[in-house]
């Protein structure tokens, strides 16, 4: 066999084991961030019950790599029932660039004045104490610890053909664009990050944005 007949195989070995120890790492953070965070899940889950109509979680179909669909876990944020349509005109002008729409912003993907936030799921968005459940998901595998956003299937619909790299890995809880500055990112900036991730990928830049995403989080980039 040839040099040119081995390469493919090496490349693939070699993915493997980046996806392998990627795995790895997720699995010896997750497990005892998820011992730390549990008390805090279980206080914010019963603070959402008290505070307003509804179950404490909120289960979505996102898709994740490959596109496959998976339930992602958060803490309720939102009033039960509410229409969507909003958040949907909402996204389709920030990718068509509308700088209205940008201004009215509240970190990328979110209305500054979205009538559907409850008053603690304000507080609990900024913070991005919401996403904590999503450590559940890492855990089963769903999402990864650094990874690009996971998305709506309506949201990929919108997406280019290159923006739809971001989906060759799996989602992530943080990722590149949320410690580049997001609040100050068009999401077709954000989107291009998601991509770069992806074709960047390794271990060291997974430890790099888990490094910088605690200063994120202070300065509200992250949200």
């Amino acid at each position: 066999m040839t040099s040119a007949h081995r390469l493919p195989a090496r490349a693939a070995s070699t993915a493997a084991s980046g996806v392998a120890a990627k795995r790895a790492l997720d699995l010896a953070l997750t497990l005892p961030l998820l011992i730390v965070a549990g008390p805090v899940i279980v206080v914010l889950w019963a603070a959402v019950r008290v505070t307003s109509r509804g179950p404490g979680f909120f289960r979505q179909e996102r898709l994740g790599r490959d596109g496959r669909p998976f339930r992602m876990l958060k803490l309720r944020s939102m009033h039960v029932g509410r229409d969507d349509a909003i958040h949907r005109d909402y996204v389709r002008s920030l990718l068509a660039g509308d700088p209205a729409e940008a201004a009215g912003r509240d970190g990328l993907y979110k209305l500054a004045a979205d009538p559907r936030i409850t008053r603690l799921g304000g507080w609990l968005r900024k913070s991005s104490l919401d996403e904590l459940p999503q450590l559940i998901n890492v855990l089963r595998g769903d999402m990864s610890l650094v990874g690009p956003r996971p998305v709506l299937a309506w949201e990929a619909e919108l997406f280019t053909d290159r923006q739809r790299r971001r989906f060759a890995v799996k989602p992530g809880i943080t990722g590149l664009w949320q410690v580049s500055g997001r609040n100050r990112l068009s999401m077709t900036e954000a989107l291009e990050l998601d991509v770069a991730y992806t074709e960047r990928r390794g271990l060291g830049l997974d430890l790099l944005i888990l490094a910088r995403t605690p200063l994120a989080l202070l300065r509200g980039d992250a949200r």
